[in-house]
């Protein structure tokens, strides 16, 4: 994935209406007119936001008869979770080493109340 479909991806997944698209497909296959009952929208509407997320590659089309229910292509998942799985780790390290920081700081505090006991 490159960056600029990663872009894509997250600005599709950006409007809190294609999110909760995809919620409802994370449950299973679905028609246009099935995702659009839930809201207040048009069915257009609906299919504009799908047209986002399709273009993003996010969900996908199949046919089945006269059916073209949604799904979601589970494979960009895979690639965003690393992608911020990478960035998670780095965190994490940089707090690790922040503790280890902390510690040292903290078993030398005795130390220099010590010190300072002894100086008066």
């Amino acid at each position: 994935m490159t960056d600029d479909q990663l872009s894509r991806v997250f600005a599709a997944l950006a409007d809190p209406t294609r999110r909760s698209i995809v919620t409802r497909l994370a449950v299973g296959d679905a028609t246009v007119n099935e995702l659009a009952a839930p809201y207040d929208v048009s069915v257009q509407a609906v299919s504009k936001h799908l047209k986002v997320l399709e273009d993003a590659g996010v969900v996908g089309r199949s046919r089945d008869g006269q059916r073209r229910p949604c799904h979601l292509k589970a494979e960009v998942f895979d690639l965003m979770t690393k992608w911020i799985e990478r960035y998670r780790q780095q965190a994490e390290e940089r707090y690790q080493r922040l503790d280890a920081v902390l510690e040292q700081m903290n078993a030398a505090e005795p130390d220099q109340e010590r010190r300072k006991g002894q100086a008066s």
